[in-house]
């Protein structure tokens, strides 16, 4: 028997509207919205609703408290995680339909690769824990960057002092680094010619080999500028379904 003492109380509410409650908003085509414990406190989940179109990013952060669910429902994304144990970036395209996980912890991000790109993330707790990578650079002392890693100080100050506050939804508003010739959805491009070498610079033709050791998951390996990405095979069939 279910003992929960909202779902006994005589004001009980078990819908909601994921469409009202904005979380973010950088601009008319590109924002969420949501639905968690203060929209509707029945729920013991919870789930952005993610609007965005192609080249967009949800910016880089990770997770305290939760799991987290990618589930595409028009568009494409590219899911990016790093895993921790293996000290290797996990990448995942993905299209309606299809789904992505990113485990408790883990850093990662997501990049819309089609315009009109819509999809949910899903959590397993009713409130996510949110670790933003924006945050991190901007509050982090340059001092403690260059003792860390060795940066120079005042150009990691440079570079950093455009973030004046949590970007959820990049690039940024006015960013004068984006255009059509850097847009990171694009498949086609040929890498630019390293500056050291005197040849011409041409990308591999052979085939690139599926890292991590994935050959048989149902997952295939594909390449395309900045991303290498696993994406799944519409002819795979698990063993067993439910």
């Amino acid at each position: 028997m279910n003992k929960d003492p909202i779902l006994k109380s005589p004001n009980l509410n078990l819908s909601a509207d994921s469409n009202k409650t904005i979380n973010y908003k950088r601009d008319a085509n590109n924002y969420i919205t949501q639905v968690f414990e203060k929209q509707l406190p029945a729920i013991k989940t919870g789930f952005f609703n993610v609007h965005m179109n192609k080249g967009f990013i949800v910016q880089p952060h990770w997770h305290t408290n939760v799991n987290e669910l990618v589930f595409v429902i028009s568009g494409e994304v590219v899911t990016s995680v790093f895993d921790p144990f293996t000290q290797k970036l996990k990448s995942y395209r993905i299209k309606p339909g299809q789904v992505s996980m990113l485990p408790l912890g883990w850093f990662h991000w997501i990049v819309a690769m089609k315009d009109d790109t819509h999809f949910l993330t899903i959590f397993d707790e009713a409130t996510p824990d949110i670790v933003y990578g924006s945050d991190f650079l901007r509050f982090t002392p340059k001092e403690i960057m260059s003792l860390a890693y060795c940066v120079d100080e005042e150009k990691y100050a440079a570079a950093v002092a455009p973030i004046q506050e949590s970007i959820i939804l990049g690039p940024p508003l006015g960013c004068k680094k984006r255009n059509d010739s850097t847009d990171p959805s694009s498949e086609t491009r040929t890498p630019p010619h390293p500056p050291h070498l005197s040849h011409p610079y041409s990308p591999p033709q052979s085939p690139i080999p599926s890292p991590q050791g994935y050959s048989s998951d149902g997952y295939g390996w594909n390449q395309a500028y900045p991303f290498n990405y696993y994406y799944p095979q519409e002819n795979y069939r698990p063993h067993r379904t439910y």
